[in-house]
């Protein structure tokens, strides 16, 4: 019994240390099927953060069932607000409706107290969620009330960041932003449970977008970044990460946007956050519409939308860009007839986003009338919301529109602003495109010197940028030959887009993986190989590479430097070596590093120097990087020690290559 009593000890101290592993082992040697409630409740706890939702629901229900039959009402009410917190967060929301019911039977016959505060808070955000805003309101105050009376900051931050969010979406900025900051501070200063602070800052981070104050979003996003690492809470980087996607994203750094998305993922996968992967996969599809690859945002649009996530503008704008302006018509009119006007304020902000397109659209189809409305309102919301992201939005739209109506001298001014604005909010791409309207405007007036300097000027970031599609039509516009781009042209011939560049290939691939699917099994090489990917994307966003596929149990990566390359190659020969000596086992890898020039199709390379890296990479054995001779040269001087110089014969290469290994131990 001493002993015991001893794990339980111990169980507890781990779980107040975020060390959610060992407080299993120590909840597990205790004896699992003799633990009370409150401890049952504590291993639920455990069992979430470390990224086990499943025995967490197991372990939250047996909790509830010793604390009802026990007649602790207070807690079981808890208890059923976790539980049906956590399928609401799994798609499941009949269950967690069911759960909820039971925690406001369970309280409704109690005193008022800390747990009608928390229910109460349940309340607001569904009714706000709802575009119910007077009741959300009404309902935050009241647990904010409550929160109050009874010393319960868990409630009162929570109810104090969705008022807040409220409050912005209304257009009340002041009190908006000063209501979610501090609650926000509040989470960063340690004074909130985990999931709560972590709520929290993805609210947080998600209205400060949502109302286009980018810079803010980025603060928060640090911040909560910086503050999950320090408090081991695994899961909710997942949902972070997808906030950091979209700035990334916006900001022109897509290999690494993508990279954040594709990571995320595969985190809320594992924590079965599935209502936030929707909104995952819709940046991977936005990365891929922008660097011109159009069967690739289709796949992620396409997934998205499994997961719950409507895809819009992105699907509209890959529908435009196809050509099918009929169908983009349709799939956006629908998405913006779910926010018409008297269905609350928040939906302002959704148009915002939307409405660009619209203009797009409707000016492929010749219908001015559709294009001036969906203008007038545009800039009715960039009024109101006194942002620079929406202001930005509407002089291009306005642009756009003159443009149509043929008064390309009108026309000119207005784009000549937006792009400038949309350059001084950090947005690279954005103003790139408003900046080739404006140049568009400038060739109708006859202006063709000043067209041409910003041709080019937008030119160069397209090519930075790896905008395929865009690069295409400004070619054409150089040469002469893209006289529709300005009304909104089928994008056949940008679609073709394509670019030679040179890059350093890195191939990786576990080694004997069919055997070690046979030696641990399915489910448990399925978790480690979700290990395997979430620690090489780590390592290769962190070296700046482009992830181009992933085959599986390896990874074809770009890197515009070859000293990134040889980097990332040795921080994951690192990271597994850590793993394996304080865990006792991760796969082993093998790389190749090879630089050549190839076409560059959207995301895609393809050519000989591709094949070249990829049969290097399969020379390469157990935990080696083999590196050609060409990819060391490109990277110059390295840190790491070479081997001697080899050659080694490769499938549909003529001339043995010369490589070496790099010495990275």
């Amino acid at each position: 019994m001493t002993a015991m009593i001893e794990r339980g000890d111990a169980a507890r101290e781990a779980i107040r240390r975020h060390d959610w592993a060992e407080a299993i082992e120590a909840f597990r040697s205790a004896g699992d099927d003799a633990l009370a409630p409150d401890d049952l409740e504590l291993l639920g706890t455990a069992h979430w953060w470390d990224g086990r939702p499943d025995e967490s629901n197991d372990a939250l229900e047996r909790a509830f069932r010793g604390y009802d039959e026990a007649g602790r009402r207070l807690d079981a009410a808890r208890v059923a607000m976790t539980l049906g917190y956590q399928a609401m967060r799994g798609l499941a929301g009949p269950v967690g409706a069911g759960w909820l019911g039971q925690a406001g039977r369970l309280l409704a016959d109690e005193p008022e107290g800390r747990e009608h505060a928390r229910l109460a808070v349940f309340q607001a955000i569904g009714a706000l969620m709802t575009n119910k805003f007077e009741e959300g309101l009404e309902l935050a105050d009241r647990a904010i009330e409550l929160a109050r009376r009874h010393g319960f900051e868990d409630a009162l931050y929570m109810a104090m960041s969705f008022q807040g969010v409220a409050r912005l979406f209304a257009g009340q900025w002041r009190e908006g932003f000063a209501a979610i900051d501090e609650a926000a501070a509040a989470a960063s200063a340690g004074r909130l449970d985990l999931r709560v602070a972590s709520d929290i800052y993805c609210n947080t981070i998600a209205a400060c977008r949502n109302v286009g104050d980018l810079d803010r979003a980025a603060q928060w996003a640090e911040a909560g970044e910086r503050w999950m690492l320090r408090n081991g809470a695994a899961g909710y980087p997942g949902i972070c990460r997808v906030h950091k996607a979209e700035l990334k994203m916006l900001r022109g750094e897509w290999p690494a946007a993508e990279q954040e998305a594709r990571q995320a993922c595969d985190e809320l996968r594992r924590f079965k956050l599935l209502d936030s992967i929707g909104w995952a996969m819709y940046q991977v599809g936005e990365v891929r519409l922008r660097m011109g690859d159009l069967d690739g945002a289709a796949e992620a649009f396409d997934t998205a939308y499994e997961y719950g996530h409507d895809a819009q503008p992105g699907l509209a704008n890959l529908q435009l860009a196809r050509g099918e302006v009929e169908d983009a018509r349709r799939s956006l009119g629908r998405a913006l007839a779910a926010t018409e006007s008297g269905r609350g304020a928040m939906d302002r902000a959704t148009r915002a986003r939307l409405l660009p397109v619209q203009v797009e659209v409707a000016l492929a189809s010749g219908d001015l009338e559709a294009a001036r409305t969906a203008v007038e309102e545009l800039e009715s919301i960039a009024v109101d919301y006194e942002r620079p992201l929406f202001e930005a939005g509407a002089l291009t739209s306005r642009g756009e529109l003159l443009l149509g109506e043929e008064r390309a001298a009108e026309a000119s001014p207005v784009l000549g602003r937006s792009w400038r604005l949309w350059q001084s909010s950090d947005l690279p791409y954005e103003s790139a495109r408003a900046r080739l309207r404006y140049a568009e405007a400038l060739l109708a007036e006859g202006d063709m010197a000043m067209a041409r300097r910003d041709l080019l000027a937008a030119r160069g970031v397209f090519e930075r940028l790896g905008a395929t599609r865009d690069l295409q039509i400004v070619d054409d516009l150089l040469a002469g030959a893209g006289d529709g781009a300005a009304t909104g042209r089928p994008a056949a011939a940008a679609s073709r887009a394509e670019a030679r560049v040179t890059r350093t290939f890195m191939f990786t691939d576990i080694v004997t993986s069919t055997d070690l699917v046979g030696l641990i099994g399915d489910e448990a090489w399925s978790e480690l190989l979700g290990w395997h990917d979430r620690e090489l994307r780590s390592a290769i966003a962190q070296h700046r590479g482009e992830e181009v596929d992933h085959t599986g149990d390896g990874f074809f990566v770009a890197f515009e430097r070859a000293s990134d390359a040889v980097d990332a190659a040795v921080e994951i020969q690192r990271r597994l070596v850590r793993h394996r000596r304080e865990h006792g086992f991760a796969p082993w890898v093998r790389i190749g590093l090879h630089t050549a020039e190839a076409t560059r199709r959207g995301r895609n390379y393809a050519g000989q120097g591709v094949h070249v890296a990829a049969r290097v990479g399969a020379a390469a054995g157990k935990e080696e990087i083999v590196a050609s001779r060409d990819a060391l040269e490109a990277a110059g001087r390295i840190r790491f020690g070479l081997s001697a110089p080899r050659e080694i014969s490769l499938k549909g290469v003529k001339a043995p290559m010369e490589v070496r290994s790099v010495e990275w131990r």
